[in-house]
């Protein structure tokens, strides 16, 4: 492992040690109190500085044979890196780099930490596993393309048209049958005498009988034939869901001995492995790459190599995959979905920076009326000001409106605004009136202008973006543009104004899913330009500069056209 990286050249001092000292001085440099609060953060000077060094040696740098795609506007792929600013045993200050996943086919090429547990190790109890497995896929694959096996289906498909051809024929002779006796007892009735017609009776009657009998006979038999050809088939189809049931079996047997191999150490030296940390049952399994994103790699390695954690950092590097939003050379915070229990565990006791997201944003701030009558009113919300109550706070919109009309009947909050995002938004003071508002909203009578600055010129002036949108599950609230699963998202679009780095615009949107507009902004295939201030797509500012200025709807009680306006303030 090398410990240096020399940023003036593409030689490095060679330690044994995943320990990287600063290049430059980190004089002035003031470390931080609190560790980084992973989920939610500003880098350090100290992250921002380990991780310019990183980028300038994946830059300079020829031994991982990866493309970012930096050169290729649709091709390659990019990746998360971490950096981990520590203090070794010694109290010497510098960090350490890893990656999610795996790099160029590889677990940890030099520089970067180890895995928390590598499952590709020669000769490891997964190596041996899959191989066991791929014996029972080739014996698998053998029977499925047995000659013998695959002639059975044919004759078996064959046969089975043939037995209900002639068992139709066998069914429509019979009712031909039918339909002569009951010519022959209808014309025997005016004929015979009522002895003889009753001898007639009891001979049609046997010839009924005999019918059933010989179709149910002639049926037996063909079925006869086809089950034998069926027994044979099973022969083959036993023996297969046999394997498959036992490469099941040693599949789960598999998946849980790298669940609990992926064992997670914090600075007290405590294990959990990940059937701790993800309660395991057949439809709660960890999700999939639990364990191997940098943040877990680089404490795993500080925790096994007592060193101090400082601050972390995790940026992307490269071209922007086709689903999630990633731009390249901007930071991240660590993923909820696979990191967020994980990371509980690894920074138990660790004094960290306070979780802005349990702080109430809209402290302080004022909603202002902007029109009001007897059935409703329209107000404009701050930026960072919930519209609705979240998971731990209760100050919002609804809650000052609930105060404020304590007599008014139904839900209040005709639609909602993100929290980050300021503007227009409705207020029905009656549940008749919310309910009106609500069908124009579904019915899209109403329209609504979004003003927005985007981090970046914009060439074209007016357009039309239809990216349908997902929540990622492993990371909430964030979207995903997902053609297979994704609910339809529009939104028209038209530049106001250009300035030296920033262009000023107004969304339409035509639908209204979460972060629509945040995500046709930022993604590749949107404007590829995130909006100023985007602290889930983009990059943190001094607030998101996105602004529902202008609605217009049908008043519920006058039918009167409203159109209401409030300015953007940027």
């Amino acid at each position: 492992m090398n410990d240096t990286f020399l940023m003036n050249s593409a030689e490095f001092e060679v330690k044994t040690s995943c320990f990287i000292r600063f290049q430059e001085s980190t004089e002035g440099y003031v470390l931080p109190e609190r560790f980084t609060f992973p989920f939610y953060y500003e880098p350090h000077p100290l992250s921002l500085l380990a991780a310019k060094e990183l980028q300038a040696y994946i830059n300079q740098q020829s031994e991982i044979e990866h493309d970012f795609g930096l050169d290729n506007a649709r091709l390659g792929l990019g990746k998360m890196f971490g950096v981990l600013v520590v203090q070794d045993k010694k109290g010497e200050l510098g960090y350490l780099a890893a990656f999610s996943g795996k790099l160029a086919g590889k677990n940890y090429p030099a520089q970067f930490v180890p895995p928390v547990f590598d499952i590709f190790e020669k000769n490891s109890f997964f190596r041996i596993g899959e191989i066991e497995i791929s014996k029972i896929n080739s014996r698998i694959e053998k029977l499925d393309n047995n000659s013998h096996f695959n002639d059975l289906k044919i004759q078996l498909q064959s046969a089975s048209h043939l037995l209900n051809e002639q068992i139709n024929q066998l069914k429509y002779e019979q009712r031909a049958a039918k339909i002569a006796r009951d010519i022959r007892r209808k014309e025997a009735k005016e004929m015979l005498s009522e002895a003889d017609f009753e001898i007639l009776q009891a001979e049609l009657g046997k010839e009924s009988v005999n019918w059933a009998y010989h179709v149910k006979d002639s049926s037996k038999i063909l079925s006869n034939n086809l089950a034998e050809i069926q027994a044979q088939i099973d022969i083959f189809q036993d023996e297969i869901n046999a394997l498959k049931e036992e490469r099941k079996n040693k599949s789960n047997q598999l998946q849980l001995r790298i669940f609990e191999h992926f064992s997670f150490l914090n600075q007290r030296g405590e294990k959990k492995n990940l059937c701790d940390i993800f309660p395991i049952s057949d439809n709660n399994l960890p999700p999939s790459g639990a364990g191997e994103c940098a943040a877990p790699k680089l404490l795993q390695y500080a925790f096994q190599h007592k060193m101090k954690p400082i601050a972390m950092a995790e940026f992307w590097w490269g071209q922007s995959p086709n689903s999630e939003i990633r731009k390249h050379g901007l930071f991240y915070p660590a993923c909820k979905g696979k990191c967020e229990p994980i990371l509980a565990h690894m920074l138990d006791g660790i004094l960290m920076d306070e979780n802005p997201l349990l702080m109430n944003p809209a402290e302080g701030k004022e909603l202002e009326i902007i029109y009001e009558d007897e059935f409703l009113l329209v107000l404009n919300k701050p930026a960072e000001f919930l519209s609705v109550p979240g998971k731990k706070i209760d100050d919002c919109v609804f809650s000052r409106m609930k105060e404020k009309y304590p007599e008014a009947t139904g839900p209040l909050v005709v639609h909602r605004l993100d929290m980050s995002t300021s503007g227009l938004m409705l207020i029905a003071k009656t549940k008749d009136v919310h309910q009106n508002l609500q069908n124009q909203f579904i019915k899209r009578k109403i329209k609504k202008r979004y003003a927005a600055l985007l981090n970046g010129v914009l060439e074209k002036d007016e357009g039309f973006i239809d990216l349908p949108l997902r929540v990622d599950l492993d990371d909430r609230p964030r979207q995903l543009v997902c053609y297979e699963y994704g609910k339809p998202a529009q939104t028209a679009w038209k530049v106001i104004e250009r300035r030296d780095f920033t262009t000023k615009i107004h969304f339409f949107p035509i639908t209204g899913r979460t972060h629509q507009l945040r995500v046709h902004a930022s993604h590749p295939l949107g404007l590829n330009l995130s909006i100023v201030g985007d602290d889930l797509y983009g990059k943190v500012s001094d607030r998101l500069y996105l602004h529902a200025e202008a609605l217009e709807f049908m008043h519920p009680n006058t039918n009167e056209t409203m159109k209401i306006e409030a300015a953007a303030a940027f």
